[in-house]
């Protein structure tokens, strides 16, 4: 059966894609128009003018994206359930998506004990624990500026990472992490994207940013913003390797916008809730970049996980 889709489609939809696949990086507004969609021929599946546009953005990313070498040694990319895909967000990004990819890997010697978040544009990796290092306020003092530095900061960067051992420490690299403030009122997930590239700490052992957790889910249609995600998040925790139900909820690095104290994290019913930065009931799941200079080898599955050598 034929889906026409028809709506109004506002700047936040227009500026993804005019920027992320055109390339323009000024401002450029337009009007609201009406558009007409059509997705018989596409392959696409969503149902609303929001979700198909998104699709078609992320097609589009991932013909763009051309072939990369790391991609194809990890078995390639996917378009639908679990696997590697190209980003729709940032061109050279591969997120790992879905309940269960193949994406454990070895480090600091515990076997499967991490999991690839990202392979990124500049050639590192990103990786986070598949357990978390205990439960701890984001900051004691309750502010929500990372690069304070506040106490979870000093704690990942300082005790943690020197319990690590000299193999892993020498794997990892010093990198810039996103950390602009966002806002759960979005209606695209673009906004929050860009709004956490607007500030950049400098750093070994972070956390996940709240659009990496989202951009995490295979469900794009269902699971791609805030209010998608924990409007269907019976759907959504079925579709996302980093839920974890063994704990409550787990912090992450993004804080929201216009106070100075609330942060996000994820409950293990797979929503998303900002309680303040001082709550120390919230677990820690350590994120890190690997150096490019990295080679991986094995298949990724929980058997046999990847390892690194240099």
């Amino acid at each position: 059966m034929k889906k026409v889709l028809k709506s109004r489609v506002f700047l936040c939809i227009l500026m993804a894609l005019i920027i992320g696949i055109a390339g323009v990086s000024a401002a450029t507004y337009f009007p609201s128009v009406d558009v007409t969609y059509d997705n018989t021929d596409s392959g696409l599946v969503s149902t609303d003018v929001q979700g198909a546009i998104d699709e078609l953005y992320l097609k589009a990313q991932q013909l763009s994206s051309g072939s990369d070498d790391r991609v194809e040694d990890m078995g390639g990319t996917v378009s639908s359930g679990d696997g590697l895909y190209a980003d729709s967000y940032e061109v050279g990004r591969y997120f790992y998506k879905g309940k269960n990819p193949n994406n454990y890997i070895t480090f600091n010697g515990e076997k499967a004990g991490w999991r690839i978040i990202s392979l990124e544009s500049d050639g590192t990796i990103k990786i986070m624990r598949t357990a978390n290092v205990g439960n701890r306020a984001w900051d004691s003092s309750n502010s929500n500026n990372w690069a304070r530095p506040l106490s979870l900061n000093t704690y990942l960067n300082g005790d943690y990472y020197n319990s690590l051992n000299s193999t892993a420490k020498s794997q990892i690299v010093s990198h810039s992490w996103k950390m602009g403030s966002v806002t759960n009122e979005n209606g695209c997930l673009t906004d929050n994207v860009n709004s956490e590239g607007d500030i950049r700490w400098t750093g070994k052992v972070g956390l996940v940013t709240v659009s990496e957790y989202l951009r995490s889910s295979s469900n794009f249609g269902m699971c791609r913003t805030f209010a998608l995600n924990n409007d269907n998040k019976s759907t959504c925790t079925n579709s996302n390797w980093m839920v974890n139900s063994s704990y409550g909820f787990w912090w992450t690095l993004s804080s929201l916008a216009n106070d100075s104290y609330t942060v996000f994290y994820v409950h293990s019913d797979g929503g998303i809730y900002t309680p303040d930065a001082n709550n120390s009931g919230a677990a820690v799941r350590p994120a890190l970049y690997l150096s490019s200079s990295v080679k991986l080898s094995g298949s990724g599955t929980l058997s046999d996980p990847y390892t690194i050598s240099s």
